[in-house]
């Protein structure tokens, strides 16, 4: 770890791009029914323009996570939130229908680049002890933009459909002007020059994909694809569930998403840390796990409003904790290979992301309930899966300590 004479400024570039980043996917969602109408598109062409940005993400994560271990972690990072930039200004000017996909598409390719870079810049700027908290304050940047995100588009769309696009272009172009000026590298010559050696051909995705499964953590990637797929099946027809079967408005399902959320993030910012030191990763792990299977257990038993959104607020809170501290057991096994881990985490949640809403959707269309069932029967499996697990985490650190 580069000792940096101010470990905050860098943080605070880290979580600033994160934050615009994510508040740029998300003020899309408000916007995209007014998009479908003037050009004409069905809700099929609006599933695909949605999936290609998760596509690129998914094709170009491992090849960013590993040309960050090469290159360093800031010129991926200031690369990726540029083409966001770009991305964005694409799709506010464009008037035709290819143009929106090569939007999505160049979008998908800045996140690929900006998320690992920055997961494995914060691993090199904390220490074991305190990575928890780092990585926490990353998620709940995420969280938070997420959240915001469709609340900005939907009040900037008043003043002019393509505006928030407008905006979210000027302010990446902000955050990469800020990181280009005030982010140090902390990645040194001799490891990027390490790294170019050691692993000259791994950037095929193909052959990143196949290595990953022969990888010590293989059990970490695998437990991050099936939480993720079990989130997004979840999360993708919560509107149309709560719609159909208590009748709920827009703006109660707004109340009930944002008061989740907003619980998440101040879980991330505040407690993570705290909990990964009391408990330790893999048994915060195990434990949000179960109670995120039960709480969504309990929202298929629930019959009103409140009880809905108590329960609702329960899942997203635990599930929440989950990212930060697999992300941070994730990092504690990967030593050198930061960049590279950081890159599978992405591809691997990517394509989680590109396959669970097809599912959701086939699940939805046979039973309402479904695809939570599904997604119930997922998290028991991802606790099997992590406490099956535990013992080659800990023969895996142990090897981590040993090498650094």
């Amino acid at each position: 770890m580069i000792k940096l004479k101010n470990e905050n400024a860098p943080m605070m570039i880290l979580i600033m791009n994160m934050f615009i980043v994510q508040v740029g996917v998300g003020l899309i969602i408000p916007i995209l029914p007014k998009f479908m109408q003037d050009f004409g598109i069905s809700g099929a062409t609006l599933g695909y323009l949605v999936s290609a940005m998760g596509l690129t993400q998914f094709l170009f994560s491992p090849i960013s996570g590993e040309w960050a271990d090469r290159y360093g972690r800031k010129i991926i990072i200031v690369s990726g939130i540029g083409m966001f930039s770009v991305s964005q200004w694409l799709f506010g000017f464009a008037d035709n229908l290819w143009m929106l996909y090569l939007s999505r598409l160049i979008g998908g390719i800045g996140i690929a680049f900006t998320t690992p870079a920055i997961t494995a810049y914060v691993a090199d700027i904390t220490t074991p002890d305190n990575r928890g908290k780092g990585l926490g304050w990353i998620g709940a940047a995420m969280s938070f933009g997420i959240v915001i995100g469709p609340g900005i588009g939907g009040f900037l769309a008043e003043y002019g459909l393509r505006l928030p696009f407008y905006i979210a272009s000027a302010a990446s172009a902000f955050a990469m002007g800020a990181a280009i000026l005030m982010l140090p590298e902390t990645l040194g010559k001799e490891k990027q020059l390490a790294a170019r050696h050691l692993r000259e051909k791994r950037e095929n995705l193909f052959t990143q994909m196949v290595l990953s499964f022969k990888a010590p953590y293989l059990s970490l990637l695998l437990l991050i694809f099936i939480m993720t797929f079990a989130l997004v099946n979840v999360e993708v027809v919560f509107g149309l569930y709560v719609d159909i079967k208590y009748g709920f408005t827009p703006k109660d399902i707004a109340i009930l998403l944002t008061a989740g959320a907003l619980v998440g993030v101040l879980i991330q910012a505040l407690l993570i840390d705290w909990l990964l030191r009391r408990f330790g990763e893999r048994q915060v792990i195990n434990i949000s796990l179960f109670l995120s299977a039960v709480s969504l257990v309990l929202m298929l038993l629930s019959r009103n409003f409140w009880c809905i959104l108590i329960m609702t607020t329960f899942f997203i809170a635990f599930t929440s904790i989950l990212r930060p501290a697999i992300n941070t057991l994730l990092s504690k096994m990967a030593g050198q290979e930061q960049g590279f881990v950081a890159g599978m985490n992405n591809a691997y949640t990517s394509l989680a992301i590109i396959i669970a809403p097809a599912i959701a959707g086939i699940l939805f269309d046979i039973g309402i309930d479904l695809p939570y069932l599904f997604g119930v029967v997922l998290l028991l499996l991802s606790l099997l899966l992590s406490v099956f697990g535990e013992k080659e985490t800990i023969l895996q650190l142990k090897w981590s300590k040993n090498m650094n």
